[in-house]
């Protein structure tokens, strides 16, 4: 695949690196760092110039270190003259704050939208969106894509008594992807891992 570059954040490079092996390419160079005063440095390593250029950073775990080390690895990209600056993000930073639900409450999903589409985003993949209206917040392309078909397999593969189990959702969010009789095991399994 000519003229695509892959580049990993700090969050998952395993996830990263399986993608690369999927595609058959290599990581792209990345040097990440904080300064003395915790600043975030990223340095690309190589040349970008005239590239489609795929940047895997998801946001949980460190969210805010997370989210910064991505906007600045897609600013230095499009400096550097990449042609188009994919930001793949699988779980999407904030995105449980996607509406104002009390006076003086921020829209935060929305100011993450901003400031990726302000550091030079091209083009957003994001999975399983809290809701689909943050697709509207952006005036780039973004593609949700939608885990319940891989999630599906998985529980058929690896949970014998799956016909015989009940989801839960945590949340009246949760609850409409519980629709598919399967799903509900994940659901179940996922409030119970996190209570």
């Amino acid at each position: 695949m000519p003229n695509i570059k892959i580049f990993s954040g700090s969050s998952h490079q395993d996830l990263s690196q399986r993608i690369a092996d999927r595609l058959g390419l290599e990581l792209g160079k990345v040097v990440t760092k904080k300064f003395s005063n915790q600043e975030t440095c990223v340095e690309i390593g190589e040349s970008v110039r005239g590239e489609d250029v795929y940047i895997v950073q998801s946001g949980c775990g460190e969210i805010n270190d997370n989210l910064m080390e991505l906007l600045i690895m897609i600013n230095a990209c499009k400096i550097a003259s990449a042609s188009r600056v994919t930001a793949v993000i699988p779980c999407f930073p904030y995105a449980r704050q996607d509406k104002k639900d009390k006076s003086r409450a921020p829209i935060s999903a929305k100011l993450v939208a901003n400031m990726l589409s302000v550091a030079g985003a091209d083009h957003i993949i994001t999975m399983d969106l809290h809701a689909s209206q943050i697709q509207g917040f952006f005036d780039i392309p973004v593609d949700n894509l939608y885990a319940e078909p891989a999630v599906l397999k998985w529980i058929k593969e690896n949970i014998p008594e799956w016909k015989n189990c009940t989801i839960v959702s945590p949340d009246a969010g949760g609850a409409k992807r519980c629709g598919h009789p399967l799903l509900r095991v994940l659901f179940f399994f996922f409030f119970l891992c996190f209570i």
